[in-house]
């Protein structure tokens, strides 16, 4: 098998990609360094395209995970437009090359996110439950939206909305263990704000599955079945590294650290279904919070 991926120096990226090789799958990464490339990885620039293409002939797979990290740093105006664009252009820019391709890709899996629904205490959403109408909403349904030729050319697309990917190697767990390994740690808030979560080998499990199931296409959540809250998450990573959190880091203490809009979205969030995934078949095999957390990080 052939698979191209975007995205790939990213903490999911090189996971997959890693995953894919040692399975003996031919990897081709996109890359938009020139120092980077070699026989494994094109150069791209998801603002105007792909110089050659002649690589992603005859591939059964992209995945598209590439897109500018949403919690570093604060939402100034030209930072929103680099979000922007490197979801929305990026995507279009990579599908109108794939449309293109004399031997298309059997597949897209094009990565998505829970930010999708917006701020919804008190629901769990399943993929039929409407956007938010929030700024990361509207660009939820822009960046799948921006999909839509691949669908139109008969390429299988599949979004996946996914949930806090949890590593200590990487993403959000990475950057809080050290504060909690202190003593330092505590719930954002109230704390009674919805994670929906997911851990790294259950991702990068989830993607090669509907890689793979030619059944499956369109929005899937990727979230593992156990709704938890900011609060329970904190205990649970409490309990896993024996530490105390008690600590609690208050609503204004977020805005004047991250700004208004990005700690708005720290402070709310959306339980999802993970229903439609495993009625395709998928099992998770981290499904426990406080399980998977001692796990990970019981040595």
């Amino acid at each position: 098998m052939k698979a191209i991926v975007t995205g790939s120096s990213g903490f999911l990226g090189k996971s997959l990609v890693r995953n894919l090789r040692e399975d003996g799958e031919k990897v081709i990464r996109l890359v938009r360094n020139d120092s980077k490339t070699n026989s494994t990885s094109i150069l791209w620039d998801p603002m105007t395209g792909i110089t050659n293409t002649q690589p992603l002939e005859n591939a059964k797979v992209v995945f598209h995970l590439a897109g500018e990290n949403l919690a570093k740093g604060r939402w100034t105006v030209s930072r929103k437009k680099r979000i922007r664009d490197s979801r929305v252009v990026g995507t279009k820019t990579l599908v109108d090359s794939l449309i293109k391709l004399e031997q298309p890709p059997d597949v897209l899996v094009c990565a998505s996110a829970v930010g999708i629904y917006g701020d919804r205490p008190g629901e769990f959403v399943t993929e039929e439950s409407p956007a938010g109408e929030d700024w990361v909403s509207k660009l939820g349904v822009e960046w799948e939206a921006s999909t839509l030729p691949a669908v139109e050319a008969g390429i299988r697309t599949v979004l996946l909305r996914i949930g806090v990917v949890l590593h200590p190697d990487g993403g959000m767990l990475k950057r809080i263990l050290l504060p909690f390994r202190m003593g330092v740690g505590g719930k954002l808030g109230q704390g009674t704000q919805p994670i929906s979560w997911v851990s790294l080998r259950d991702a990068i499990a989830a993607f090669r599955f509907c890689s793979d199931k030619v059944s499956i296409n369109g929005p899937f959540n990727l979230c593992a079945p156990e709704r938890v809250t900011n609060a329970e998450f904190t205990l649970a990573l409490g309990k896993a590294i024996r530490r105390p959190t008690f600590l609690k880091i208050p609503s204004f203490t977020l805005k004047l650290v991250f700004g208004e809009e990005l700690s708005r979205v720290m402070l709310g969030g959306a339980s999802m279904s993970s229903a439609k995934l495993e009625s395709t078949g998928f099992q998770f095999r981290d499904p426990d919070l406080s399980e998977t957390l001692s796990n990970m990080l019981s040595t």
